[in-house]
């Protein structure tokens, strides 16, 4: 029998003023930054049954084509969940949003058929466990769709990510760590990596720690995962 994750409390994430600057912050990448066209491609071909970790805000929604039946939007913060429930009732999909974190995903075990991660790897406490969550409620060959900040592979802006992550940057930005090295992360928990691409946010100017991210797309095996029997 597969083990069942224990629940965590409502409002186990709670950045209140992190949230006012991500919303308005979001908003403005979005519209000036070129970030819409991110989620675009994020998105593309999704149908049936999707779950989104870590919604925000809920831009996400209204980039969902036609073919998803219904998604379900994992948001742990309150006053990110409150605006993400404003963008669902606006959105051309059905889109349930609720608490919960991406330890400790509050749905039954395969049953959707795409999970989508957008800048939100970087923040959760316990990355194999969200991993092996998002692996856990996809069918066999579901589809992690993630747009995620990344390990730089310059040695410079890689050492400075570090240095961030080590001191103010997660305490500023919502718990965000520059630092992880999303693909590997995403290959050690037993996903199928698929085609994927690395750029910069912005595209010019600054680099900042936060800048190299990647999208890309990822599969559950399917091969069902059974424990190991006796010989």
């Amino acid at each position: 029998m597969r083990r069942r994750s224990t629940p965590v409390p409502r409002d186990a994430v709670h950045h209140p003023v992190f949230a006012r600057f991500y919303a308005r912050l979001s908003v403005t990448a979005d519209l000036r930054g070129g970030l819409a066209g991110r989620r675009d491609e994020l998105l593309d071909g999704l149908s049936g049954r999707v779950i989104e970790i870590g919604a925000g805000n809920g831009l996400n929604f209204a980039h969902y084509p036609g073919a998803v039946s219904e998604v379900v939007a994992i948001e742990p913060e309150r006053s990110l969940r409150r605006l993400a429930t404003g963008a669902a009732m606006r959105a051309e999909v059905p889109v349930d949003v609720v608490p919960g974190t991406a330890e400790a995903l509050p749905v039954k075990s395969e049953a959707f058929d795409a999970a989508v991660a957008s800048l939100v790897l970087c923040t959760v406490r316990d990355l194999p466990q969200a991993l092996s969550e998002i692996k856990r409620v996809l069918r066999p060959g579901g589809e992690l769709r993630f747009f995620e900040h990344t390990l730089a592979p310059e040695g410079t802006l890689a050492t400075v990510q570090r240095a961030a992550d080590r001191t103010l940057w997660p305490l500023l930005f919502g718990g965000c760590h520059t630092a992880r090295d999303t693909v590997t992360a995403i290959e050690a928990a037993g996903f199928e990596l698929g085609m994927y691409r690395r750029f910069r946010v912005p595209e010019k100017g600054v680099r900042l720690p936060s800048s190299p991210c990647v999208i890309g797309v990822a599969r559950r095996s399917v091969v069902v995962d059974r424990p190991a029997g006796r010989g």
